[in-house]
């Protein structure tokens, strides 16, 4: 791309395959030379999800478009549905999971637009991150 975007399409937007289902990255540095930006459309399926996680040196805000998400902030649970916003600070742990049996559409928005560390660094598997859910 010889110029940076102003307007992007779906169609224009970079697509990402994770796990089955395909994000839509709708600005990052370079689709739009957003320095500071980056925004994702991501659509979870019924009992699908995005396992607990961290982003080192991104905050995030996800913001629910449609259907219900369960969204954990460290270790605190809620229930977020349409124009609902979760702000998780750079470095802490997170998970989205779709427990509803319709899609749920999401917006991701992080920020800076770009880390010098990993992206992101997944901790499912570690404790107590791999025994939180089933005690919730």
């Amino acid at each position: 791309m010889s110029k940076p975007l102003c307007f992007v399409t779906k169609a224009e937007a970079i697509k990402e395959e994770y796990k089955g289902r395909t994000n839509y990255w709708l600005t990052r540095p370079e689709l739009t030379g957003a320095k500071d930006l980056q925004v994702c459309e991501a659509t979870l399926p019924a009992g699908e999800g995005h396992a607990f996680h961290t982003h080192p040196e991104l905050e995030e805000v996800i913001y629910v478009l449609g259907g219900e998400v369960e969204q954990w902030v460290d270790k605190e649970k809620r229930i977020l549905k349409p124009g609902d916003v979760a702000h998780i600070p750079a470095g802490v742990v997170h998970a989205t999971f779709n427990a509803s049996k319709a899609d749920a559409t999401i917006l991701a928005i992080l920020s800076p637009g770009a880390s010098k560390g990993p992206f992101m660094v997944d901790v499912s598997g570690e404790a107590p991150w791999n025994r939180l859910r089933s005690l919730a």
